[in-house]
C-alpha cells in the first residue's frame, strides 16, 4: 500500500476539521493554507467526501466544512479505501478490490502479501481521527 497525495490531503484536511470541528464549520483556504494544498484540488477531494457523507457544507459568510460524523467515528482506512482503493499491496488479496492478477497463481507469495494486507488494514481500521489528531 502507498498513499498517494489524494489520501494525504485528504487525511490532512480531515485532520485539520477533527481539530476545528467544536468551532463549526471550517473555510476551505484556513485548511488550504494551514497545510500548503491547492484550493482547486482540495474542493474536489471534499466533493468525494461530501457525496461520502464525511462532511457537511455551508454556504455563505457564515459557512465552510465540517464532519458529518464524529471524529471517533471515522476511520483511516475508510477513508484511505474511499481515495486510493485497496490497502492490499496487489488486487488479488484484497478483500474489497479483488481482482485476479499473475501473481495470484504464486500462493506462498500470496500468503505473505495477505498477511501484509491484515496487518495494514486491521491497524488502519482500528484509527480513528479522534486518535491522530
Amino acid at each position: 500500500m502507498k498513499l498517494t497525495t489524494k489520501s494525504e490531503y485528504t487525511l490532512l484536511a480531515l485532520i485539520h476539521l477533527a481539530r476545528h470541528g467544536e468551532r463549526g464549520y471550517v473555510k476551505i483556504e484556513d485548511i488550504c493554507e494551514a497545510h500548503s494544498i491547492p484550493k482547486k484540488y482540495l474542493e474536489i477531494l471534499f466533493s468525494v467526501l461530501r457525496q461520502g457523507g464525511y462532511i457537511n457544507t455551508r454556504r455563505g459568510s457564515a459557512g465552510g466544512y465540517m464532519l458529518a460524523r464524529p471524529a471517533a467515528e471515522i476511520t483511516l482506512a475508510e477513508i484511505i479505501r474511499l481515495m486510493d482503493g485497496a490497502l492490499a499491496p496487489t488486487e488479488s488479496v484484497s478483500k474489497y478490490f479483488f481482482s485476479d492478477t499473475p501473481l495470484a497463481k504464486e500462493k506462498k507469495m500470496i500468503a505473505v502479501l495477505g498477511e501484509i494486507r491484515d496487518y495494514i488494514a486491521g491497524r488502519l481500521e482500528q484509527l480513528t481521527l479522534v486518535d491522530v489528531v
